[in-house]
């Protein structure tokens, strides 16, 4: 049968008439990321091995190895994946499990990954009547039992996104060059605001101080590297700080363990053997990672 595993490829769930279908890709090359787009099925981004960022208007969500990430039905989003990135997507029809009404981190059993993995590998226009059909019928079950279960610490919060534009560029500035220790009063500046107007911007659109939105961004961007093999050293050094301990204790102050301890239990279960069926011949699904371009105003 057919299997749904590819580097690259267009892939519209919508027109699937199964209520839960399934597709897993490989990201080779290098980063990819999807333009913003939604379905009218709702998405559980799983990461199998690297990071996915998943971003949606409201905010943006780290996906580390062995978590997911839910995306309601008609949702707006654009989903990053790390150089060699292994992911799955499970796609639901919305009548067809009782799932999160609003966008979440959730955490996977070994058992979930599994099944989910296997789905992507059948064909995914299967009859009702089908094991398929049936596979994925205790696939949801499960997946609607764990949401009952009480959820782990250890899941990195949500980054809000600014609806303002000028504050997003700023986002993504931090982002792809995450060193850059600007004080509040120098962003102030390049915007032509005072120190005080420019924080109280800032706490007005993301519900955080500055100095909290910006520890949020550099630990996605600590657990996106770390996820792609960076040494914790490394990371440290990219993030600016002034010692590996100090980037440490941040990190351990958000998730609870160290960055090496953390990384290791995420990547204790590894995904299950990629198909070797070739890329699906159609246009691409994932494009080359976008840089952004940014101007001071």
């Amino acid at each position: 049968m057919p299997t749904l595993y590819a580097s690259l490829v267009e892939y519209d769930p919508d027109r699937l008439a199964a209520a839960v279908t399934a597709l897993r890709v490989h990201t080779r090359e290098s980063e990819r990321e999807t333009p913003f787009h939604s379905h009218r099925k709702g998405q559980l981004v799983v990461a199998l091995h690297g990071a996915v960022t998943c971003e949606t208007a409201q905010g943006m969500w780290i996906v580390p190895p062995q978590s997911a990430v839910w995306i309601p039905a008609g949702v707006p989003h654009s989903n990053r994946v790390t150089l060699d990135g292994q992911l799955c997507f499970l796609f639901i029809d919305p009548d067809a499990a009782r799932m999160p009404t609003t966008c979440c981190t959730l955490a996977l059993t070994p058992l979930l990954v599994q099944m989910i993995c296997h789905l992507a590998e059948q064909a995914q226009d299967y009859a009702p009547h089908e094991r398929t059909a049936r596979l994925a019928a205790v696939l949801v079950e499960e997946l609607e039992h764990s949401q009952r279960q009480a959820q782990p610490a250890h899941l990195p919060p949500p980054l809000p996104m600014p609806r303002h534009s000028r504050l997003r560029e700023i986002a993504r500035r931090l982002a792809e060059q995450p060193a850059d220790r600007s004080t509040v009063a120098e962003w102030g500046q390049r915007h032509a605001m005072s120190e005080r107007s420019f924080a109280r911007f800032v706490q007005a659109e993301t519900g955080m101080s500055f100095g909290r939105w910006r520890r949020q961004i550099h630990l996605m961007v600590a657990l996106q590297r770390l996820a792609s093999g960076s040494s914790v050293q490394r990371v440290s050094q990219d993030l600016g700080y002034d010692s590996v301990s100090a980037f440490i204790t941040m990190f351990k102050k958000t998730l609870g363990k160290p960055p090496a301890r953390y990384m290791a239990q995420r990547q204790a279960h590894p995904p299950p053997p990629s198909p070797t069926s070739p890329p699906l011949p159609t246009a691409p699904y994932f494009q080359p990672k976008r840089t952004p371009s940014w101007k001071p105003n």
